[in-house]
């Protein structure tokens, strides 16, 4: 053995000494957090909810136009008119998402209001809700509502012109997207929903919402690209405010802000040890009567 080999021989029999000196400080993981109080629940803005009741069931989206104003605005007043009912989910692809909205129910049709600018970003400042779930020194991972989005650190705002930082939505499954052609801003009337996640539309479409209730419903919608012979549809799609008080359903909503929410992506970030944690991972009970 030359002097070149013993050494290191030497080296890896330290090392591995002291590999097997060294205590264990592995922690527990947190538990799973205990029932909500009602302190940890919200509320939704019925203006910002869509009760979707498709051949299959029924899903319920809440709209977030903190992030996209004009693209909520848009699939709401859709909605108000009845423009969606009966339409079919033409695209649907396993793993991926769910497309509907297009009249003609193939890919091509659009509604007769013009098209919409693309909000594939938003600005994010001080003062909008977000719950932080994860500060990344770089970019920051939160939730605004249901939604997860990442932004920009907040270190940057103070460097900015507008005191804000660049934020876009994350597509996770259940996240509601704006469909487009292949300009931009091409968006009109069609939609998704995703069935999984996804992120490589992230900042290429507008996220605007997420199904609070119902995936189920959108991971069975028969699957085709397009979909041979579509028969899954929505038969009507309304705002939640323009229900009927008799038949409206009471929903309530786990608050980002609360103690729950927080122990609940403790639990999430422990339950990714050795890999990446993703809000998407990141359980958000919701109740409806």
């Amino acid at each position: 053995m030359t002097r070149k080999t013993a050494l290191i021989a030497a080296t890896l029999a330290a090392c591995a000494a002291t590999a097997v000196a060294q205590p264990n400080t592995a922690t527990a993981p947190p538990p799973a957090p205990g029932a909500p109080t009602a302190a940890d629940w919200r509320t939704p803005n019925p203006d910002d909810v869509l009760v979707i009741d498709t051949n299959k069931g029924r899903v319920i989206v809440e709209l977030v136009p903190e992030v996209a104003p004009e693209t909520a605005g848009r699939v709401r007043e859709l909605a108000k008119r009845g423009f969606y009912n009966g339409l079919t989910f033409f695209r649907v692809i396993e793993g991926f998402m769910a497309q509907t909205g297009d009249p003609e129910n193939k890919g091509t049709g659009a509604s007769e209001l013009p098209d919409i600018r693309a909000e594939f970003f938003f600005r994010r400042g001080p003062d909008m809700p977000v719950a932080l779930a994860d500060n990344q020194q770089v970019a920051e991972i939160g939730f605004i509502k249901a939604l997860p989005i990442t932004s920009q650190s907040m270190m940057l705002a103070p460097l900015t012109a507008d005191g804000k930082v660049q934020a876009w939505g994350l597509y996770c499954p259940g996240v509601l997207g704006m469909a487009r052609g292949e300009e931009p801003n091409s968006a009109n009337s069609q939609f998704f929903l995703m069935r999984d996640k996804y992120p490589r539309l992230e900042k290429r479409y507008t996220a605007f919402g997420r199904a609070l209730v119902g995936q189920d419903v959108i991971n069975a919608i028969k699957v085709g690209e397009p979909v041979a012979d579509p028969q899954d549809r929505m038969e009507r799609v309304r705002v939640l405010s323009d229900i009927p008080e008799a038949e409206r359903p009471k929903i309530r909503v786990i608050d980002p802000a609360g103690a729950w929410f927080k122990a609940e992506v403790a639990r999430a970030k422990a339950a990714a040890q050795g890999s990446m944690f993703s809000a998407c991972d990141v359980n958000i009970p919701v109740e409806v009567k």
